[in-house]
């Protein structure tokens, strides 16, 4: 046991020492909940103005192709699209990744740029082509899809460079470990109580995040319509220059 308590400072003094390694450790602080408040704008706004597209939750997709193939309803061209496109997105994120030899927290700043772009080219449409005006036409249709591989680049983020960090936009997973350490917590049982409580209060931003981003989309795109993309390229622009 001492043997092993030793290994583990050891390990902890490196990483202090290390400053790619204390860098790392301060964005998996503070980056993973200010990325969840982009996912709740993203997705918000796109259901809203493009359409009822899921822009980051490819179940919530998933579940309304099914629904619409067993249902005998007409399927909307963009919902079915959204599930491929996220994968292809994925998978060339993947390439991004392995092709730019960056270490992780290079890396990272490189996808919140990927990220940034994409998200920008999502207003550009938005602000030209008008896609609120007609959510299911062919130029929402384009701008969702955008959006989509925007969402697709946060999430292949965390698994590529931040494996640790918890997902931003599954807020069922969130809500699950949210309520289990709670009741861990309030039980006085839970052998690490320091470990619980931070991942109670990692639970709760992101929950918190993603609501607060959802409460402001809903606002924007009441007051801003197609201009309501600019709150969530404005914040991923800020989150990626502080990454750097």
């Amino acid at each position: 046991m001492q043997i092993s308590r030793k290994s583990s400072d050891v390990l902890a003094m490196h990483a202090v020492r290390d400053p790619a390694s204390a860098r790392m450790a301060r964005l998996e602080e503070w980056l993973p909940p200010m990325l969840s408040v982009v996912a709740g704008m993203v997705d918000l706004t796109g259901f809203y103005t493009l359409g009822n597209v899921f822009t980051a939750h490819v179940t919530g997709n998933l579940v309304l192709v099914t629904a619409a193939l067993m249902g005998g309803a007409p399927l909307r061209v963009a919902q079915g699209l959204a599930i491929p496109i996220f994968m292809v997105a994925v998978a060339t994120v993947w390439l991004i990744a392995r092709y730019s030899g960056r270490q992780p927290t290079g890396l990272v700043r490189l996808l919140l740029m990927v990220q940034f772009v994409l998200l920008s080219t999502v207003l550009i449409v938005g602000v030209w082509g008008k896609p609120s005006t007609q959510p299911h036409g062919l130029v929402a249709g384009a701008a969702a899809m955008i959006a989509v591989a925007a969402m697709a680049c946060q999430f292949a983020l965390f698994r590529l460079a931040m494996p640790h960090a918890i997902s931003t936009a599954v807020m069922t997973g969130n809500l699950t470990n949210f309520v289990l350490s709670s009741m861990n917590l309030l039980s006085g049982k839970t052998a690490d109580t320091l470990e619980e409580r931070n991942r109670w209060m990692q639970s709760l931003l992101l929950l918190g995040g993603f609501l607060c981003g959802c409460a402001i989309a809903a606002v924007s795109v009441r007051m801003l319509a197609d201009w309501a993309w600019i709150g969530p390229v404005v914040l991923a622009a800020v989150l990626t220059l502080l990454s750097a």
